[in-house]
């Protein structure tokens, strides 16, 4: 399906898929809600800041998400979309794998009265990989600027989105008393600059994490036995994170006492 044969007035979401050379409409949207967020504030703030410019036609700024795994990188993206889709935003996902279709999907949707978001999930790319010139020219523009309704937001755990390698900083050089950069790590870092908002996640101190879990169990009583069995769930994981809090939920979601 072409992205200018879609509803766009009731479908606030596609997906690309590569099987059909076409978009999917999302059917059962995440309805994580913005507000259901906890230790990301500052994130969201600059996200949201973005956003709303964007959809005002003021200047804005493609969005990298990057950091450590299950802090809320995602699902910031999927609570953006439900808070501002009434306001005309609209999204359409796009694997890594897929990049090399984003010029035509692009080409599709620049004259459309929407403003897109093309999201990018778990972005990164090893060596050999070239899906990321494509990414490029949509980011920036070649002969042709990039179209002023379309931004892309990309989450990723690695803060450059390639590989980096020891052996890549020997290569670089000390003339004239200025540092040189390899030329493979001016490759690496040259495709993050392209993202003019780039927003850091780390991981949650035990106090956020515990936020994180009573905004989830908000009628449990005994707070310090769920905090226990909470902290415990963590530790055994090894990682303290939202994602983490919201399997804590579910493992114990509809239990009068965490402990039981």
């Amino acid at each position: 399906m072409k992205a200018a044969t879609i509803d766009w007035a009731t479908t606030p979401a596609a997906v690309w898929r590569r099987h059909r050379s076409g978009l999917r409409v999302i059917r059962r949207l995440d309805p994580i809600q913005w507000q259901a967020l906890t230790g990301i504030e500052r994130q969201q703030q600059a996200l949201a800041r973005n956003t709303e410019r964007f959809l005002a036609g003021d200047p804005s700024n493609n969005v990298l998400l990057w950091g450590a795994r299950g802090t809320g990188k995602s699902s910031v993206i999927k609570a953006l979309l439900n808070r501002y889709q009434d306001r005309g935003l609209r999204m359409i996902e796009v694997d890594k794998d897929d990049l090399v279709n984003l010029p035509e999907i692009v080409d599709d949707i620049c004259d459309l009265p929407y403003r897109f978001v093309i999201f990018c999930d778990d972005l990164s790319f090893d060596v050999g990989e070239t899906g990321y010139k494509a990414l490029k020219s949509v980011l920036e523009g070649s002969l042709e600027l990039p179209p002023e309704n379309v931004r892309v937001y990309a989450t990723s755990n690695r803060r450059h989105l390639m590989p980096e390698f020891m052996s890549d900083n020997l290569k670089s050089e000390l003339r004239d008393g200025e540092l040189h950069p390899a030329e493979a790590i001016e490759e690496q870092v040259s495709l993050a600059d392209r993202f003019g908002l780039q927003l850091s996640f780390y991981p949650f101190s035990q106090q956020v994490y515990l936020q994180a879990v009573d905004a989830l169990f908000p009628d449990v009583a005994d707070r310090e036995a769920l905090h226990q069995e909470a902290i415990r769930f963590a530790t055994a994981k090894g990682v303290r994170n939202g994602r983490s809090a919201q399997q804590f939920y579910r493992h114990f979601a509809g239990d009068h006492n965490p402990e039981r």
